[in-house]
């Protein structure tokens, strides 16, 4: 098991999870590598962990670990050498009048709304729901989007007449921004929301003189990956390398 051996990392402990059916490819049976206890994985920390393939959901800080699978690869925008393509300066146009704003980690039942329709357009149709599963499902959220020990905020787009139209979460790491999770307004199929929010965080790193933008991993057959191959230069980790 390659585990992380920098000194700021010695007194975690990692372990394996259990196998569940992947996320991206659901013929497959998926395993993460967590990094314990949370409360010891501080931003300094998180800096190590990040570059070397992990991730944060809450305050779980994790990196796929499949017996069997090698899919995922975190990959990262070099910040320095991207230019942006036709289609995307096209999104970047559309979008700039939206007003950004960004907030401290928390939730907000505005956001919520926002997440679960984006959820029901994004993924299985939400059936009607009972008191209790609408509450877990707002639980999972504040457990997913609403925690975190490292140094993160919620950016949220509004439309002049404040209207939300899309939250990303982001955490800011030593040598860049990290993008965890972006959720939008899909009721606009000529909207590009989701390319407009990378661009913008690409601009936001570059105001604040850092090199990368780390986009999570890619999954070269999974489609629900395919935008990120968009954005290049990008640095893929392979093999710890």
């Amino acid at each position: 098991m390659a585990l992380p051996n920098e000194s700021s990392l010695q007194k975690l402990q990692f372990y394996v999870t259990t196998p569940y059916t992947c996320g991206y490819l659901p013929q497959r049976r998926a395993q993460s590598l967590i990094a314990t206890p949370q409360q010891l994985v501080t931003p300094q920390v998180y800096n190590e962990l990040i570059r070397q393939g992990f991730r944060r959901s809450g305050n779980f800080a994790y990196r796929p670990h499949c017996e069997h699978c090698q899919a995922c690869i975190s990959v990262r925008i070099v910040l320095s050498e991207f230019k942006p393509n036709r289609s995307q300066k096209r999104a970047f146009k559309q979008h700039a009048p939206l007003h950004a704003h960004a907030l401290p980690v928390a939730f907000d039942q505005t956001h919520f709304e926002l997440y679960q329709h984006y959820q029901a357009a994004r993924h299985a149709p939400l059936e009607a729901a009972q008191t209790n599963d609408r509450l877990d499902e707002m639980e999972q959220y504040r457990q997913f989007l609403c925690q975190s020990n490292v140094d993160s905020l919620m950016v949220e787009f509004r439309e002049q007449d404040s209207t939300l139209k899309m939250v990303s979460v982001v955490d800011v790491v030593q040598d860049g921004l990290s993008a965890v999770y972006t959720f939008y307004d899909t009721s606009d199929p000529k909207a590009s929301l989701g390319t407009y929010s990378i661009l913008w965080l690409i601009e936001r790193a570059k105001s604040l003189g850092l090199p990368y933008l780390y986009l999570g991993y890619w999954i070269e057959a999974s489609q629900k990956m395919a935008y990120k191959q968009a954005f290049q230069p990008q640095e893929r980790l392979i093999d710890g390398i």
